[in-house]
């Protein structure tokens, strides 16, 4: 057979494609070298500019770190004026926070307080006749023996909750480190004031509340005082809020829980003793 003869395109093109030639690609300046739009490079060997003071914070909590860096509170009376400054114990009000012992703590201190009443009727508690209600063969049904049965419909629970105690303790050390921890926290928060004296003679609600008042307080408080009388203790009851504590009692869970903590200056130095390492 004669051979086919190619187009005159095709013979025409084939020169040109074979003289293209691939044109070499520029190369790209390095990361390090290549400028960056909008940003200064400083020259070598000049000073780092410095950094700008965060100004989105609010004065309150700018206040009470300074006031935690010079590790003094101030002190006020029953009129709310300023008496005289107190240093804080370091060891005490001035120790890094531990957010997981702060957990246990308040897991533990909770855990005490449930009642554990909760209860569930087994097979044996449950009301109803034990009588087989057919035959064991033949039926063509499941076997039965009593319709306290789990399987039926009113039957017994199976391992359902029973009466229980969930009360169990923490080591010493870790609660009173929880405890500096949580007071840490709550004078770097600005929610820690001394009082020289309370100054409640007689139980009346009304005093204290305005004793509160006065000092600018609210919502939930603890008042710290050490053995306070009764008239305080009485006078505090019945605020909403309001707990009255010695300083021996003080926990972490009360700490934690109210916005401030109203300490007198005798119970300071009684807090401080008993967590000083």
């Amino acid at each position: 057979m004669p051979e086919r003869k190619k187009p005159a395109a095709a013979k025409a093109k084939a020169p040109k494609a074979a003289a293209r030639k691939p044109q070499a690609k520029a190369a790209r300046p390095s990361a390090a070298k290549r400028p960056v739009r909008g940003k200064k490079t400083p020259a070598k060997g000049a000073p780092k500019a410095a950094r700008p003071e965060r100004t989105d914070r609010e004065p309150a909590a700018v206040a009470a770190e300074t006031e935690g860096a010079e590790g003094t509170v101030q002190v006020v009376n029953a009129r709310n004026q300023r008496v005289g400054d107190r240093a804080l114990r370091p060891e005490v009000f001035g120790v890094e926070v531990n957010d997981h012992l702060l957990y246990e703590a308040v897991k533990q201190y909770r855990a005490v307080g449930r009642a554990g009443t909760h209860a569930t009727k087994n097979r044996a508690l449950v009301s109803g006749s034990g009588k087989k209600l057919w035959r064991q063969k033949g039926t063509g049904r499941a076997r039965i023996g009593s319709i306290r049965s789990p399987l039926w419909r009113h039957g017994g629970t199976v391992f359902g909750p029973q009466p229980r105690d969930y009360s169990y303790s923490m080591p010493g050390k870790a609660r009173t480190a929880a405890l500096r921890s949580a007071l840490t926290q709550r004078a770097n928060d600005g929610g820690l004031k001394i009082i020289d004296r309370f100054g409640i003679d007689e139980p009346k609600t009304k005093v204290l509340k305005g004793l509160l008042d006065q000092l600018g307080i609210e919502g939930k408080a603890v008042i710290v005082d050490h053995e306070p009388p009764d008239a305080l203790v009485l006078s505090g009851r019945n605020i909403p809020g309001v707990k009255v504590v010695d300083p021996s009692q003080l926990n972490v869970y009360d700490v934690l829980d109210c916005r401030t903590l109203l300490v007198s200056q005798e119970a300071l130095g009684k807090l401080e003793e008993r967590l000083t390492p």
